[in-house]
């Protein structure tokens, strides 16, 4: 593959790939290769408050289903990412939106509202081929829905697939899962939690929570006995978040609708109270694969950090003396990381702390080398990914 090949799936302006390349230089075709494609292991968090590792793992081969134990983490457990496939090409083509050809690239089902039309015309049992906007093939499989009905509803399965690009277990359809006993989450994100390394009875503020993932770790490694704040500005989200608490069978967790920007005026009764944050805001999310295809600009991402410095005033003014900021996004750019975090350091009192723990790279800038952690799709088969620890003083 050339570097044309990839500029036309990765529509990044010319600003946005001189950034990439302060980051991966020579490497940058290496990484791109890699977002097209999912890693070789799918993490599954166990939920440490109702079974335990080995427990999932031996209930799971009981049914044929390989999984293994991650080497680090106790609560991490992970399944083969098998492929890629040949996917077959019929004639009827079913055009998804691109997350949810990200989805079935994996395996997953085809839902009416990630329909966005049809090549042909297929009637309910035909055989029709799933393709991205771009018209990549990505998984084969039966339309199980008439497609006015598709159309026109907008909800129910539209295509069972049974052959994808790549094949692995179907998580949410595992017993475990729905009896709460799983939580999919990428590795990277739970080593976030746990360089926060929160105990019981601390207070403990998750500001950007949704969908929950690190919010819910938390109260695992607590045991459920810290005051756990969640909080995000989406009232679905929210929502959304609440009803899987509820299937992971953890309470007492104060979930609320805020913009975390202005917790430390919305919420005074915290101030100084606070021992642990973890921050993890919107950002260009460039280090998400499998990735079919992007388009940003070197604009959206100033855009993005110029947002992300705002959580850190209200994260300053909550935190204790001593208290713990663990910042992290799902994304490569120095501007959202290293960068960033520069800025942050020259305007408020934090200094940051070594993260010591082996696993993953070290950090872009000569400042931050040894004590931040990065993860590269092309080297750590894993997300990209960036974590920071701080501590207020």
């Amino acid at each position: 593959m050339t570097y044309d090949y990839y500029y036309k799936l990765f529509r990044y302006d010319t600003e946005l790939l001189k950034s990439l390349k302060k980051v991966y230089g020579y490497e940058l075709e290496n990484f791109f290769t890699a977002l097209r494609r999912p890693g070789k292991r799918l993490y599954v968090r166990v939920n440490m408050i109702l079974t335990n590792a080995h427990s999932i793992i031996d209930s799971l081969q009981r049914k044929g289903i390989h999984v293994f134990k991650d080497e680090l983490l106790d609560e991490a457990i992970y399944f083969s990412i098998e492929g890629p496939f040949d996917v077959p090409f019929e004639k009827t083509l079913v055009i998804v939106d691109k997350r949810t050809a990200e989805s079935v690239l994996l395996g997953a089902n085809v839902y009416a509202p990630g329909v966005l039309g049809f090549i042909g015309e297929p009637e309910v049992g035909d055989y029709v081929t799933v393709v991205s906007p771009i018209m990549e093939p990505v998984g084969w499989g039966v339309l199980k829905a008439n497609i006015d009905s598709i159309r026109e509803v907008r909800k129910g399965l539209a295509v069972e697939v049974l052959i994808s690009k790549y094949r692995t277990v179907k998580i949410r359809e595992l017993e475990e899962y729905e009896e709460g006993l799983l939580y999919e989450q990428s590795l990277p994100a739970m080593i976030t939690t746990t360089i926060l390394d929160p105990k019981p009875q601390e207070v403990i503020v998750d500001m950007c929570a949704a969908p929950g993932g690190k919010t819910t770790h938390i109260y695992q490694l607590t045991k459920g006995k810290a005051k756990i704040y969640a909080f995000d500005h989406s009232r679905s989200k929210i929502e959304k978040m609440r009803r899987e608490l509820e299937r992971l069978k953890m309470y007492g967790i104060s979930v609320e609708k805020a913009d975390s920007r202005y917790l430390h005026v919305d919420y005074p009764s915290l101030k100084n109270k606070v021992d642990r944050i973890v921050l993890d805001p919107p950002c260009s999310a460039i280090g998400v694969r499998p990735k079919l295809y992007d388009e940003k600009k070197y604009s959206d991402i100033v855009n993005l950090a110029q947002y992300q410095i705002q959580f850190f005033k209200p994260a300053y003014e909550l935190l204790k003396k001593g208290g713990i900021l663990v910042y992290s996004t799902c994304t490569v750019t120095l501007e959202e990381n290293e960068l960033l975090l520069e800025k942050v350091l020259e305007k408020y009192r934090f200094e940051i702390e070594k993260i010591d723990l082996k696993i993953g790279c070290t950090g872009v800038e000569v400042e931050f080398k040894n004590h931040v952690l990065r993860f590269h799709p092309h080297i750590n088969d894993a997300p990209g990914y960036f974590i920071a620890k701080l501590r207020k003083f």
